[in-house]
Parts: structure tokens; C-alpha cells; sequence
């Protein structure tokens, strides 16, 4: 917690800028989407790969990514091990949209 109250701290003179002024935008998108591209390792590519592919999935089956992350997130710890989880997936039909 110390170490997270320190980062903070050390960010205050940033964020008091962008509130003094309203043209700095609030977010950082545009470097943040970029460091998707690079990967340190092939389970960091991998992982990627999955959740790219479960995005869209969710994008071509008209579902909202979030909520269905939400969804599955809070529905996997509930089931057995090895059950069948095809219920769980953006096409089927359980899937509120």
C-alpha cells in the first residue's frame, strides 16, 4: 500500500495539470493500444492471442465484451472441473446479449 500511496504522490503534479486544463486527455489510449503489439514471451503472446479472440467472438456474436467476461469470470468458479463449459461461450445461446 505504501509503495502505491508513494506512485501516487509522485503523479499528483501530472494530475493537477490536467485538471487546470481541459485540453490534456484523460486517458492514454493511443500508447496503451500500442504495447498490445509486443510481447516479452510466447505465454504473454499466447495470452494475448486468447483474449483477442474471445473479444471478438464476443464483437461478431453481438455481445458485450465486458459483460461477458463479467459473466464467465464469476460463473467458471462455481463449476466442477473438466464439466462442459460450452454454455459459457459468446455464440451460445445462454449468453445474455
Amino acid at each position: 500500500m505504501g509503495k502505491t500511496v508513494c506512485y501516487a504522490l509522485k503523479q499528483w503534479p501530472y494530475l493537477e495539470r490536467y485538471v487546470e486544463d481541459g485540453d490534456y486527455p484523460i486517458d492514454n489510449n493511443r500508447v496503451e493500444r500500442k504495447t498490445w503489439l509486443f510481447a516479452d514471451t510466447q505465454r504473454g503472446a499466447n495470452a494475448s492471442a486468447t483474449l483477442f479472440s474471445i473479444m471478438l467472438s464476443c464483437r461478431a456474436n453481438g455481445v458485450d465484451p465486458y459483460a461477458y467476461l463479467r459473466h464467465v469470470l464469476m460463473e467458471l468458479p462455481q463449476r466442477e472441473e473438466g464439466c462442459d463449459v460450452s454454455d459459457l461461450l459468446p455464440c451460445s445461446n445462454t449468453i445474455v446479449q
